[in-house]
C-alpha cells in the first residue's frame, strides 16, 4: 500500500487501515517495503520524528541476497559510498530471520542457487532508497525491507495492517 492517505489510481493506502481523521505520516515507506509508520496531527512531532537533522535512530530488518561478511558489515558501520554521498555511520549486525515473520505479498524473489540472510540495520538519516542502496553498494541486494523501529517505537506487537494509539511522552524522543 501506499504511505499517504489519498491516492489518484485506487491503489491502497493508509485511509484504507487507519481509521482517525487529521493524522499524517511522520516519514514515509516506499511501496515495496513494510513496518513502522508513525502517524501524528502534531508538525512539530511529525518534523522531530521525521527530520533527519533530529538523529531520530530508524532500525530495519532487512533481508539481502546472500550472506553479508564482516568487512561487508563494517562498510556499513562505518558509511558507504553512494552517488549523492557517503552515509553517516549505521549499526550493522547480522540477524536470525525474525520470528513470526509474516508472509510478503508478492513474494520475494526465491534464487535456487543464491542464499538470503538478514540484517538488522540502524540509521539516523533518510536518503532517499537509503537502505536499498546502501546494501546494493556493498553486494548484497535488498529483497525485503522492514522498518522495525523508529526511536523507541516498535512493531513488536502489532500485525500488518494494525495499530495503536500512544502519546508523545510514549515517544521519549531525546
Amino acid at each position: 500500500m501506499l504511505c499517504q492517505f489519498t491516492d489518484g489510481e485506487g491503489r491502497k493506502t493508509l485511509a484504507d487501515f487507519i481509521p482517525v481523521p487529521d493524522v499524517y505520516a511522520a516519514g514515509r515507506l516506499d511501496k515495496d517495503s513494510e513496518g513502522l509508520v508513525l502517524l501524528t496531527d502534531d508538525g512539530k512531532l511529525q518534523s522531530r520524528i521525521s527530520h533527519p537533522k533530529h538523529k531520530l535512530w530508524k532500525t530495519y530488518w532487512v533481508q539481502v541476497e546472500g550472506l553479508p561478511d564482516e568487512e561487508a558489515i563494517n562498510k556499513l558501520t562505518k558509511g558507504v559510498k553512494l552517488k549523492d554521498g557517503i552515509t553517516k555511520p549505521a549499526r550493522a549486525k547480522l540477524l536470525e530471520e525474525p520470528e513470526n515473520m509474516w508472509p510478503r505479498n508478492p513474494p520475494i524473489r526465491f534464487r535456487k542457487n543464491i542464499s538470503d540472510s538478514w540484517l538488522e540495520l540502524s540509521i539516523r538519516e533518510g536518503k532517499n532508497r537509503q537502505v536499498r542502496r546502501m546494501t546494493a553498494a556493498i553486494g548484497y541486494p535488498t529483497l525485503r525491507l522492514i522498518r522495525y523501529s523508529i526511536g523507541n517505537m516498535t512493531i513488536k506487537n502489532l500485525a500488518p495492517g494494525e495499530w495503536c494509539e500512544v502519546s508523545s511522552e510514549d515517544l521519549k524522543l531525546n
